[in-house]
């Protein structure tokens, strides 16, 4: 698999970068994304693992979409990433 490569301006022209998006209470199945990333794709894929989740329109209504993720649910899905062997993590 090719390195990824980024223009100076951070806009990536070649390779893979996947970008994971954590959702409250684990509910984006993280633990079995990255296995899948790794045992299927490759354990040198790049990944970003996003933290953005904010609740928007009636997310409100469904707990636990009701809430933005905590810092430490995200530790915990970079920690997964890395239990599972990934190691290139992008910004």
């Amino acid at each position: 698999m090719g390195d990824l490569q980024i223009y100076e301006d951070g806009i990536a022209w070649r390779g893979l970068l996947v970008r994971h998006l954590v959702l409250p209470e684990g509910l984006a199945g993280t633990a079995e994304i990255v296995r899948f990333i790794a045992d299927e794709i490759s354990p040198d894929t790049y990944i970003n693992i996003m933290a953005q989740y904010r609740p928007a329109y009636r997310a409100r209504e469904y707990p636990p979409l009701d809430r933005p993720v905590t810092k430490r649910e995200h530790e915990e899905a970079v920690r997964l990433a890395r239990e599972a062997g990934l190691h290139r993590f992008a910004r």
